[in-house]
């Protein structure tokens, strides 16, 4: 695999506005907006459309941290062991990428396109932890819109 950047590790909450003001408290962390997306274009591993609401936030600082709400039954659960989701990676070649993780015992569980292109990719590996890879082409909105710290608070 060509070499990715970490950019973020990814925390599922049961309830995100109650997880945010948590973490300010405990940790101090400014948050960008709460974004949420109808996430019609979501297929799992063998194939089928999976429709997800998501909610989620990011910190306004890299390494940034994303928060998601939980939505129960998915990809994005919570669980009595750790609520740490997955570590995010920027990929230039995300098809491709996802092909060698699937290759090195890593399988996909979950993967979005867009255009009838990989955008996002997800992968446990045997170890537990969950890895994601994003296109790169989308860094700019994230850190622009989505990691984005308030204004005029």
């Amino acid at each position: 695999m060509n070499q990715s950047e970490h950019y973020h590790v990814a925390i599922v909450v049961p309830d995100l506005v109650a997880g945010r003001a948590h973490l300010v408290d405990l940790l101090g962390v400014v948050w960008g907006p709460i974004m949420e997306f109808d996430g019609e274009d979501f297929r799992d591993e063998a194939g089928n459309n999976v429709p997800l609401h998501l909610k989620l936030c990011y910190s306004t600082v890299a390494p940034y941290l994303e928060l998601i709400e939980e939505i129960p039954g998915s990809e994005w659960q919570c669980n009595e062991y750790s609520n740490l989701h997955h570590i995010g990676f920027w990929s230039d070649a995300v098809e491709a990428d996802s092909g060698r993780w699937s290759a090195a015992r890593c399988p996909l569980t979950l993967c979005s396109h867009q255009d009838g292109e990989m955008q996002q990719a997800y992968h446990r590996d045997p170890l537990g932890v969950r890895l994601e890879l994003v296109n790169t082409a989308q860094r700019s909105m994230i850190e622009e819109i989505m990691c984005a710290p308030p204004t005029g608070t």
